[in-house]
């Protein structure tokens, strides 16, 4: 905890002494910048930006305070997060359980998993939301919301699969051998062996799998044009930026703490799963 708050604190003291020190051009060598500019457009001061947050969003007389219109966006965009992290780790789980148990399907779904991952996120977004929008399940309406978590949930599943694949493969031969000499069956041995035996390589996998659904989440919200998130957020105060540098910060920060966030229900997995933590895999 003492760490985490020092490294804030280190990260302002260096946010602030290059702007005390670097040019407001920033560091040009020939004609490439090569560090950013200190004009207050580009770096606000800090305390600028803590002062712009506690003003009013906008000047309309039912405004919000702008840390709490983050707070609101951030809560939005953590739920999507959220659910589509769920999705992708009982997704990539199964994925990992059939490639173990079937050796052809490991063979033939690996490199698709993998395969899978240099697809541009940009350019998936908006066909998940058409493809999406197509559905017809009685009175089911597809969400817009909804396309972005199926977007998070592909970043996710990933990291959970690959972990989970080689968890389950990790058990020693003589554990398994043992298993087969007292006649148990394959699910019980994946229930009582392979399954307590995929902790280690699985808790790495599940942080991961957190970071990649938040930053699923604001780049599909950015691509879809979903309004209520951090990532739509981004964008319409950005686009103010020159009048209003100080705010487009604030949603910056309530990326970050979507983030932190996500880390920290990750922490607390791995602190209920910490019998089975006999050594953790990176």
């Amino acid at each position: 905890m003492l760490l985490g708050v020092a490294g804030v604190v280190a990260l302002g003291l260096a946010w602030e002494g290059y702007k005390l020190l670097a040019p407001d051009d920033g560091v040009v060598v020939g004609e490439l910048t090569v560090l950013p500019r200190t004009t207050d457009l580009a770096m606000p001061h800090l305390w600028d930006m803590a002062a712009r947050a506690l003003e009013p969003v906008n000047s309309a007389t039912d405004a919000l305070p702008l840390w709490v219109a983050v707070l609101v966006a951030a809560a939005f965009t953590l739920g999507v997060a959220a659910v589509g992290w769920v999705v992708g780790v009982v997704v990539g789980l199964a994925t990992a359980t059939v490639m173990q148990r079937f050796r052809t399907a490991e063979s033939a779904l690996l490199p698709w998993v993998v395969l899978s991952q240099t697809v541009p996120l940009i350019a998936l977004a908006p066909l998940v939301r058409r493809w999406g929008s197509q559905l017809e399940i009685g009175a089911f309406d597809w969400q817009d919301w909804m396309s972005v978590a199926v977007i998070a949930a592909y970043l996710a599943f990933f990291p959970v699969s690959i972990g989970a694949l080689r968890g389950l493969s990790s058990p020693d031969a003589v554990h398994l051998d043992l298993m087969r000499s007292y006649g148990v069956g394959w699910w019980r041995t994946y229930r009582s062996l392979r399954l307590p035996a995929t902790v280690p390589h699985l808790i790495p996998a599940l942080r991961l799998a957190a970071a990649n659904a938040v930053i699923g989440t604001v780049v599909a919200e950015v691509s879809i044009g979903l309004r209520g998130g951090i990532g739509r957020m981004i964008v319409e105060f950005g686009a103010s930026a020159s009048a209003d540098p100080a705010k487009q910060w604030s949603p910056i920060f309530g990326a970050v703490l979507v983030g932190l966030v996500a880390a920290g229900v990750c922490v607390l997995i791995a602190r209920a799963l910490a019998r089975y933590r006999v050594s953790e895999v990176s």
